[in-house]
Formats: C-alpha cells, structure tokens, sequence
C-alpha cells in the first residue's frame, strides 16, 4: 500500500555557484564523488541529488529542520547504476513512523535541459 508519494523539480544552473563548503556541507562525500566523476554534468548530478531529497522529504511529509540533516537522505547507485535512497537518522526515524520497518521505497530521477526532476514512493508492506 503507498503511504507516501513525493515529487520535486529543480533548475540545475542554481547549484553553478554554490561554493565547496556548502556543497560539502549538503551533500555527502559519495555524492560528490559522483558528480565530479563527470565534471561537465556535475550541476546536473547534484541537481538530480537534490530533487530526490526533496521528493523524499514531501513523501515523508517532513521538511529539513532540528530531527532531519542534509546528510539523513541521500542518493546512492547500484552496481547497474540505478538510483536508490539512503535514509537515516531521523528520516529514518519519519519513514518508520509513517511505514513501518517494512517500508519500501522507491526512487525515480530523470532530467532534461536545465531541470531535474525526483518522484519517490513510499509503500508500506
């Protein structure tokens, strides 16, 4: 059953100018890494990155504050390359708390031009 379902669309230029610190600060250093893997598309990365935190936070049907970090929700990649969330801390805590310790989540980025876009869906088992 979906408990939860989120979405976020973002313009990737605003991540142009943003400087080490912060992005270290927001994103984890696997995130990073990715992104500077493929420097000519980095904005887009950390753009895609973005998206899916906030879709994932709208499917939580929380926001960042005191019980949630920047680092509580991440994106990792499989060894096929598919997106997956990393949720931890007190998103964890949120995710138990609207699905259970079953919950699934499922995790969507794509992106086109300038925009980036997330869909997260959350389904408790």
């Amino acid at each position: 059953m979906i408990v939860g379902i989120g979405i976020d669309l973002v313009e990737s230029d605003r991540f142009l100018d943003w400087s080490a610190f912060k992005k270290q600060r927001i994103f984890t250093k696997k995130e990073l890494e990715y992104a500077n893997d493929d420097n000519a598309r980095s904005e887009k990365h950390l753009a895609n990155f973005w998206a899916a935190r906030e879709a994932a936070l709208k499917a939580l049907g929380i926001g960042f504050g005191d019980d949630i970090s920047f680092s509580d929700i991440s994106v990792v990649h499989d060894d096929n390359g598919r997106p997956e969330l990393l949720i931890a801390g007190g998103a964890k805590t949120a995710l138990k708390d609207l699905a259970g310790t079953n919950a699934r989540v499922l995790l969507s980025i794509t992106d086109q031009d300038d925009y980036s876009a997330a869909v997260v869906i959350i389904e408790k088992e």
